[in-house]
C-alpha cells in the first residue's frame, strides 16, 4: 500500500516534538519507546508504507518494490565496486526500513568486542577505538530488545525447528568439533508471540514476511506507537537538510514529499537513523557557515570508518536433495569462530550462518559475471545445494568512507553518496579462514563440490558517525548524542565504534531503547 494516509497530527511549526529520520531498527524502535514515555514524535520515512499483504511473492519484483534504488556510486578495491557499482548496499526504502528485509539473527556482541583497541592492540591501518559503553552497560537493554523482538532461545522462547539446510550445517559442525551451534537466536516466532503468529516455515522471506511471524518495526513497533496517538508517521518524506539556530542547536528538518515538494518540520530534538550511508550523507548535506564540513563534524569523522562486516558465502552440492529453501532462510548459526584468537592469523571473529537464495538471486550473486558449464552446474544442482553465509568483524579504516558525489545527483538534484571501501588485510585473512572452515565442514558431510561466493552488496552498514569518549575521535557520545550539537542524535548502526562479529540489529535496538531512556530523562530535566 503506497500511502500517506496516516493523518498529520503535529503541525509543521510545532517545535516541541522529537523528529526522527528513518523508521528501521533504530528509528522505529526509538519512536515507539519515546511515545510510550509520553513524548510526541514525527517519524520521517523516505519510502512508502508497505504492509505485509503488499509484498510481492517474486524475489525480483519484491526487490524492486522494497530496495533503496536511488543512485549511488562506488569506489575502492573491493570487488563490489566492479560487480555492483550502483548497489553497494542492499537496504530498504519503506516504513520499517531494513527490518523488513533482514535474516532475523539476534546474537549479542561480546564483552571484548566493545573494547577492540584494548583487546586487539595496535592493528596497522585500522582506526580501532574502544566503545564508550560496555557489555555490562547494555545487558539490561539487550534483554529488553530480545523480549521486544521475541528472539528464540532467549527468555524461555522456544527454538525454531531445524530445516535441512541447518541439519547439514549442524552435522558438519559436530564432525569438525564445534560446540556452539543452534537454530538461533532468531527474530522469527516458533510459536505465537506478541500478536504475531508462529512461522509457517515459508522460506524466501528476506524481502517481506507476509506471515508477520518475523519481527520488524513495521509489524510491531510502529503500529504500537501509532496507537498512542503521539506518533506522526510520514512516509514518502525524504529528509534533505537538518537546520540549526545561530547558537548551533538543531531546530528542524527539511524534507521532500513524494512529489518533490519541500517542507520544514520544526523540532526540539532530531535523531537520524537513515542507515550508515544515508545518515552521514544527510549530515554532510546539512553543512553551513557554522558547520562548514558538515553538521556535527568538527572531528572530521562523519562518513569515515565505514564497516560492512567481513562476508562471503559458501555453497555445497550433494548427491541427494537438500531443499535448502524450505523452512526459515537463516535459522541456524555456528558461534565457535566468533571468539578472538590470534593463532588463526587475525584479530576478531566471525559467525557461520545458514542462507538460502532463490534461483534468480543465486544466479546473480553466486559468481557475478561468470558463465559456462561450471556456473550452470551450480544452478542445475540447486535442489541438492546447501548454503552458509559468513559474517565477521571488519576493521574500521578512516579511508573507508561515505562522501558526497557532486557530479551525480538523485531525483531531487542532491549529490548522491559515494561508498569507498578497501578490505583490510585482517578482513582478507578472516574471510580466507572462514572459506576454508566452511569447505572442511561441507567436505566432512560428503559434499560433491564446494563453491566460494564473493561478498554481496552489504546489508550490515556501520560506523560512519561513530561513538567515542573524546569528541576529536568520533561524532557522538555513548548515548548517540552528537558531541558538537547536544540536541542531535544518531540512532542507527552509524554510531557503532567497531563492527563486532554479530549481526547488528539486536544491538541497534538495544542502543535505541537506552537512548530513548536518556532523551526522556534529559527532556524532563529541560536539559534538551
Amino acid at each position: 500500500m503506497n500511502t500517506q494516509d496516516t493523518p498529520t497530527q503535529i503541525r509543521h511549526d510545532d517545535d516541541s516534538a522529537v523528529v526522527i529520520v528513518g523508521s528501521g531498527a533504530g528509528g522505529g524502535t526509538l519512536a515507539h519507546e519515546l511515545v510510550e514515555k509520553g513524548i510526541k514524535v514525527v517519524l520521517l520515512e523516505a519510502g512508502p508504507y508497505l504492509k505485509n499483504e503488499d509484498y510481492h511473492q517474486d524475489e525480483w519484483a519484491a526487490f524492486n518494490q522494497m530496495a533503496w534504488l536511488d543512485p549511488r556510486t562506488t569506489s575502492g578495491s573491493w570487488r563490489i565496486a566492479r560487480d555492483f557499482p550502483n548497489l553497494p548496499a542492499w537496504i530498504v526504502k519503506a516504513v520499517g526500513g531494513t527490518t523488513t528485509h533482514w535474516s532475523g539473527a539476534t546474537p549479542r556482541f561480546k564483552a571484548h568486542e566493545f573494547a577492540a583497541r584494548s583487546t586487539y592492540g595496535r592493528v596497522d591501518g585500522a582506526n580501532l577505538l574502544d566503545w564508550p559503553v560496555t557489555l555490562r552497560d547494555l545487558e539490561r537493554y539487550y534483554e529488553h530488545a530480545e523480549k521486544k523482538i521475541g528472539s528464540t532461545h532467549r527468555h524461555g522462547r522456544p527454538p525454531l525447528p531445524a530445516n535441512n539446510n541447518y541439519k547439514v550445517l549442524a552435522n558438519g559442525a559436530e564432525r569438525l568439533g564445534y560446540r556452539h551451534y543452534a537454530t538461533g537466536p532468531y527474530g522469527t516466532n516458533a510459536e505465537p508471540y506478541d500478536g504475531r503468529p508462529a512461522s509457517i516455515q515459508d522460506g524466501f522471506n528476506f524481502q517481506g514476511d507476509k506471515n508477520k511471524s518475523k519481527w520488524s518495526t513495521m509489524v510491531s513497533e510502529i503500529p504500537k506507537a501509532l496507537r498512542t496517538g503521539l506518533l506522526d508517521l510520514r512516509p514518502n518524506s525524504q529528509a534533505v537538510q537538518i537546520t540549526h539556530t545561530p547558537e548551533g542547536r538543531v531546530d528542524g528538518v527539511v524534507y521532500a514529499d513524494r512529489d518533490g515538494v519541500l517542507h520544514r518540520q520544526k523540532a526540539r530534538i532530531v535523531a537520524v537513523a537513515g542507515n550508515a550511508i544515508e545518515t552521514p550523507r544527510l549530515l554532510l548535506m546539512s553543512a553551513s557557515p557554522l558547520f562548514p564540513e558538515g553538521l556535527a563534524n568538527s572531528s572530521g569523522q562523519v562518513g569515515r570508518n565505514y564497516m560492512r562486516h567481513t562476508s562471503g558465502s559458501v555453497y555445497a552440492s550433494f548427491d541427494q536433495a537438500v531443499n535448502m529453501y524450505r523452512g526459515e532462510t537463516m535459522a541456524g548459526l555456528i558461534a565457535d569462530e566468533s571468539r578472538h584468537d590470534i593463532d588463526r592469523g587475525f584479530v576478531g571473529g566471525y559467525y557461520m550462518e545458514t542462507i538460502a537464495l532463490g534461483p534468480a538471486f543465486l544466479a546473480s550473486f553466486v559468481d557475478p559475471g561468470s558463465w559456462g558449464p561450471d556456473f550452470t552446474a551450480l544452478l542445475d544442482n540447486y535442489v541438492n545445494t546447501a548454503g552458509m553465509w559468513i559474517t565477521g568483524e571488519d576493521m574500521p579504516q578512516e579511508t573507508n568512507r561515505i562522501t558526497l558525489n557532486t557530479t551525480v545527483t538523485d531525483r531531487l538534484g542532491l549529490p548522491v553518496p559515494n561508498v569507498h571501501f578497501d578490505d583490510h588485510s585482517n578482513d582478507v585473512a578472516m574471510r580466507e579462514h572462514a572459506y576454508n572452515q566452511a569447505t572442511l565442514l561441507y567436505d566432512a558431510v560428503g559434499a560433491v563440490s564446494v563453491h566460494r561466493t564473493p561478498p554481496y552488496p552489504s546489508t550490515h552498514n556501520m560506523g560512519t558517525a561513530r561513538m567515542s569518549e573524546r569528541p576529536e575521535d568520533g561524532v557522538v557520545n555513548g548515548f548517540g548524542q552528537a558531541h558538537d550539537v547536544p540536541n542531535l542524535f544518531v540512532s542507527d548502526g552509524s554510531q557503532f565504534t567497531t563492527s563486532a562479529a554479530a549481526n547488528p540489529t539486536l544491538t541497534i535496538v538495544a542502543l535505541a531503547i537506552r537512548q530513548a531512556e536518556y532523551i526522556a530523562e534529559q527532556m524532563a530535566q529541560t536539559m534538551l
